[in-house]
């Protein structure tokens, strides 16, 4: 049970034939990543060139373009100021971590957050605070971290001044990159958020990180959503992530590319890990079982989506610990960086987890749990599935996983959702209780 759950809520010729194929299949790849080296060039020189260079101890103006709205610095810099980010990133357990958690006042950034602490890691949190969902969320969550001894800076990834201090004050051993636009559907609404943050703020980190002096090892969050549009199930780490569904789906797969540019030319080890639908205490409240709860509770019909087939539709949800425990273990085995000052001097470690739950079960299944826990009848609408960048069904094979990390998930969906039904209802004073 996660530590969260307790506390008051107030991823011959034949030779010839094959040598000739192989020479073709490399040219198609060198085509192909030429094209989409030039694409990500491209628009990361926009959202860089559009970007307000930062300066230390001042506040930023709130963006007048809602696709760049999340680059909100506060204040930041001063002795006090770096006191309490070397204080929060000082290592208390032997053979500890010092780690920079982006995201750190999001759903997954605060379950890493706190069981980094707990366990004697130094944890710096940073985190832009946006209001794609509610902030005050994010600031209970803050609060939480704050009370265990983890200071969030606010600031964004894309405030390079802003990291290369954090770096300067902290020599960091590990950085768990968890912030990101995240969302499949927002992605039609305000596209360039999702490369502001997803393309253009990853390539601020990284950029950051190859110069720092000791390269810190990167663990940073991918998607399951990089599987678009395939229909092999379940999805392998192997197979094919060209065409995915999203914008956000593209961004992560852009990710991953970029990922794979800065481990051969810098010497940065990078591992990327495919989250599969996390869920749990603490949660988004875009997601699809945290907005059910609430309607489900204010007698407001939901929409249960199925496809053209009228089947419906799945997803592998895996429970918060179970990709709290993912994330650890991905640290603890990351190699270290081989470059320096920005030069690579050996091969480094390249790697991409799927973390699920290895398990899809059916949106209405979902639903049926949770009018048991809640003790009343949804309202339901079931409807086809919309061409919004959704998908009918994920499905995680994480062989790879529990071979490399020892990640075996142990928390079915009733009970994840047991958990999830009675923080909510605490945190929102809900006064309806759980089913035992």
């Amino acid at each position: 049970m996660s530590h969260l759950d307790h506390i008051p809520s107030t991823p011959g010729k034949f030779k010839m034939e094959k040598s000739y194929n192989n020479r073709m299949r490399w040219h198609s790849s060198l085509t192909k990543l030429t094209f989409w080296s030039f694409i990500f060039i491209g628009v990361i020189f926009l959202f860089f060139y559009r970007s307000p260079a930062s300066q230390p101890s001042t506040t930023h103006p709130e963006p007048s373009d809602p696709s760049r709205r999340s680059l909100r610095t506060s204040s930041w810099g001063g002795p006090e100021w770096e006191k309490r980010v070397r204080t929060s990133a000082r290592i208390r357990s032997r053979n500890g971590f010092s780690v920079l958690v982006t995201g750190a006042a999001g759903f997954v950034g605060t379950h890493v957050s706190s069981a980094l602490k707990r366990r004697g890691d130094g944890v710096l949190g940073l985190d832009n605070f946006n209001d794609y969902y509610d902030p005050s969320l994010k600031r209970a969550r803050q609060g939480l971290l704050e009370r265990s001894g983890v200071f969030i800076v606010e600031g964004d990834i894309n405030d390079v001044a802003l990291l290369k201090k954090l770096f300067e004050v902290v020599a960091f051993t590990h950085v768990m990159h968890l912030a990101a636009q995240a969302g499949v559907r927002y992605a039609m609404e305000n596209p360039g958020s999702y490369v502001h943050s997803n393309i253009a703020g990853f390539v601020s980190l990284l950029e950051v990180c190859k110069e720092a002096n000791p390269q810190p090892s990167i663990v940073w969050a991918s998607s399951s959503s990089v599987y678009g549009l395939n229909t092999k199930v379940p999805f392998s780490e192997k197979d094919r992530t060209d065409q995915p569904a999203s914008l956000y789906a593209a961004t992560k797969k852009a990710g991953e590319e970029i990922a794979h540019t800065y481990n051969h030319i810098y010497g940065l080890s990078l591992t990327g890990l495919r989250f599969f639908t996390v869920y749990g205490p603490w949660g988004r409240p875009d997601m699809a079982y945290f907005f059910f709860t609430k309607d489900i509770l204010k007698g407001k019909s939901i929409s249960i989506f199925e496809t053209q087939n009228h089947e419906t539709v799945a997803r592998d949800f895996t429970y918060i610990d179970d990709i709290v425990k993912g994330c650890l273990a991905a640290l603890d085995t990351a190699e270290k960086s081989t470059g320096s000052g920005g030069k690579k001097k050996a091969p480094a470690q390249l790697r991409v987890f799927n973390l699920g739950n290895t398990s899809p079960v059916p949106v209405s299944n979902l639903v049926s749990i949770l009018e048991k826990l809640l003790k009343v009848k949804a309202k339901k609408n079931i409807t086809k599935l919309p061409r919004n960048g959704d998908v009918p069904y994920t499905h995680a094979n994480i062989s790879l996983a529990q071979r490399e990390l020892g990640y075996k998930p142990s928390t079915d969906l009733q009970t994840g959702l047991k958990k999830f039904v009675r923080w909510y209802l605490n945190y929102y004073g809900g006064k309806k209780a759980v089913s035992r």
